[in-house]
């Protein structure tokens, strides 16, 4: 049965969820995923692509490209994301929760490390963790459209969504997609690793402490990407402040020695 009420609190974090996952692109009421959503919360797919829409509207990167057909957020939809926005691991957790409810676990597949019911009270902080790794993952694969923001590989076994500040160093920021850069698995490592870094305008910047001479493999994939423009995200660029903390406190300074 479908409504035409008011949106509920978990009826947003369920929107929300879906639009940290979904490319602009892919919001509209013939997407397969927002159909199955839809009927699970009780909406139209019509009326839940709109409330996509209308959250999109709320996203400075999107609204900054001058996309058009968007609507205007109501004041719940401004509230919930300043919310999002604020803290997003008890985002993460609480739209987690309010999918399993609507979902009974049907439609919200998890992968193979996640099969557990995050309503259950035991373990939260695990849970948390967990939830929130998993949540981080699919925000950064959504921004940066499944492929490498550095060589374009579009292989997601492959793909890491990496922290910039590390996720020991900053645990207000574990969960937010402007701290997460997608990376193939090597560009991962060496970005943890202190070999590249990536500048303010979004450059690749590689170390020039790590000798080429008799490394044609380091020169082929990593050298040659410095100073290309990594693939700019269609939302959640990464944050300057957590670049600079990587070129601070990161870059050239883990290296190992050779």
């Amino acid at each position: 049965m479908t409504s035409t009420a008011r949106w509920s609190r978990k009826q947003l974090l369920v929107a929300f969820d879906l639009y940290t996952r979904l490319t602009f692109g892919q919001l509209h009421h013939r997407n397969p995923e927002i159909a199955r959503y839809s009927e699970a919360i009780g909406r139209t797919p019509s009326a839940l692509a709109m409330k996509l829409t209308n959250i999109a509207s709320l996203d400075p990167e999107i609204t900054s490209t001058g996309r058009s057909g968007l609507r205007s957020a109501s004041a719940l939809d401004r509230e919930m994301w300043n919310e999002m926005q604020n803290d997003w691991e008890q985002f993460a957790f609480e739209s987690q929760i309010a999918i399993e409810e609507f979902l009974d676990g049907q439609l919200d597949t998890p992968g193979p490390d996640d099969n557990h019911d995050y309503s259950s009270t035991d373990s939260i902080a695990t849970t948390k963790v967990r939830v929130g790794q998993r949540f981080f993952r699919r925000a950064v694969l959504s921004a940066y459209d499944n492929r490498c923001c550095i060589t374009g590989l579009a292989t997601p076994a492959l793909l890491i969504a990496s922290h910039i500040v590390p996720w020991r160093d900053d645990p207000l920021n574990r969960v937010n997609p402007r701290n997460g850069l997608l990376l193939s698995a090597l560009h991962d490592k060496a970005f943890d690793a202190g070999l590249i870094t990536i500048n303010d305008d979004l450059t690749v910047r590689v170390s020039d402490k790590i000798s080429t001479a008799n490394n044609p493999f380091f020169s082929f994939s990593i050298g040659t990407y410095n100073g290309k423009t990594i693939r700019v995200p269609e939302k959640f660029s990464p944050d300057t402040n957590f670049l600079a903390h990587h070129r601070e406190h990161i870059f050239e300074k883990v290296i190992q020695p050779e």
